[in-house]
């Protein structure tokens, strides 16, 4: 991958906020982004194979309410 000139802008207590980089690197990014999104689509995983392959002890909302509670 190709290393952007950036700047990084902080607030008052030194926290990033803000990248800023040139027009042009943002343009080479937007395509770099393009690419890898046509590769993912091109991908076409079909997740149905996968369905019921996993047994569990527990119904997955009582779980989510279990775990919930804990917070």
């Amino acid at each position: 991958m190709r290393n952007f000139k950036k700047k990084i802008v902080t607030d008052e207590a030194m926290r990033p906020v803000a990248v800023l980089i040139d027009y042009e690197d943002w343009q080479e990014i937007e395509k770099l982004l393009a690419a890898s999104e046509l590769k993912v689509e091109e991908q076409n995983v079909d997740l149905a194979e996968y369905a019921g392959t996993i047994k569990l002890s527990i119904d997955p909302l009582e779980y989510q309410q279990q775990i919930r509670d804990e917070w």
